[in-house]
């Protein structure tokens, strides 16, 4: 848990958000909700609509795993009506507070309450599971209808609309299973190697049939060394691999050094794009949705391994 010192800072910026004019918070006919990831933030506008206002923490290009509560963090989740975090620790630093907002607060971690067995273990902590549930469509349904369920006990006349909008929506993203499943299956199968900065794609790799090798592990804290660095050039030219994936949310310098240890090894390798992990692109921008994400992850990953795809992914809106 956390500190004294940092009890001492909470403290304070509570005391802070009573003081706030009501007008500083979301409008008094919307349900005030705040999410920690772009992900979340996502489905919470698509379930919500005119009913909520959703505000994301964490914004493109941000790793949540080392992300910690700001002051204005701090005001705003205290002000919320409703705050929804992923849990299963990817907010790493920010779960002690959390917790502790959650002793008075609607706080609700919307994907721990996934069934164990649909999790992966985590190899970096034990008795964790890995938190990437979003890279399969599929099981972030079930967390869609976990953010339904929040927002009906945040605000329960609102839940004709809620179930009618998470219908909608849900039905958007087995349009995107189906085009992810269809675009990845065009892959040979000796080309199904997902190699990338960290382990942030299991759950992807189960849904598709890809085996995936992450540099460091599931969280970005850890760090690769040298000899994994080798292991992995060795990986390369064994297994013939000819791409391999920098993220939007971690340092490409790994990546990028794997490639030229490649290279120096006589074995011809290139950067097959810029992935997703933990964070959506850029606000406004169709990458900057959920589907938008995953969309831009399996054109990307399909096109530089081998596999047949729209030059500009499922609905023609890939940068």
């Amino acid at each position: 848990m956390i500190n004294l010192s940092k009890r001492s800072f909470i403290a304070a910026a509570l005391a802070l958000a009573t003081a706030l004019p009501a007008g500083l918070a979301a409008a008094e006919t919307r349900l005030n909700v705040v999410a920690t990831t772009g992900m979340i933030a996502d489905a919470a506008r698509n379930v919500g609509g005119d009913l909520v206002e959703v505000r994301a923490l964490m914004g493109a290009g941000v790793d949540p795993h080392a992300y910690r509560q700001t002051r204005t963090d701090i005001v705003a989740t205290t002000n919320a009506d409703l705050v929804l975090w992923n849990g299963l620790y990817l907010e790493a630093q920010m779960e002690g507070f959390l917790l502790d907002l959650a002793q008075d607060h609607h706080v609700v971690p919307v994907a721990e309450v996934l069934p164990e067995n649909l999790l992966i273990g985590s190899e970096d902590y034990e008795g964790q599971f890995d938190p990437h549930v979003w890279m399969n469509p599929n099981l972030w349904s079930r967390v869609v209808l976990n953010i339904r369920n929040a927002m009906i006990d945040a605000e329960p006349e609102g839940e004709a609309v809620f179930r009618a909008n998470a219908e909608a929506y849900l039905e958007e993203l087995n349009g995107l299973a189906s085009y992810t499943a269809n675009v990845l299956s065009s892959v040979p199968a000796e080309s199904r190697i997902l190699l990338t900065s960290h382990d942030a794609f299991n759950y992807f790799g189960n849904a598709y049939g890809f085996e995936v090798v992450g540099i460091q592990g599931i969280s970005t804290e850890s760090e690769a060394g040298l000899q994994r660095i080798a292991e992995l050039v060795n990986l390369l030219i064994e297994r013939d691999i000819r791409a391999v994936f920098v993220e939007t949310t971690v340092s490409d310098r790994n990546i990028r050094a794997l490639a030229e240890g490649a290279r120096a090894a006589g074995h011809d390798v290139v950067i097959g794009g810029e992935l997703y992990s933990d964070a959506m692109g850029e606000p406004g921008t169709y990458e900057g949705t959920y589907i938008g994400m995953i969309d831009s992850n399996a054109t990307t990953i399909a096109a530089a391994l081998g596999g047949q795809t729209p030059a500009q992914g499922m609905q023609g809106l890939l940068n």
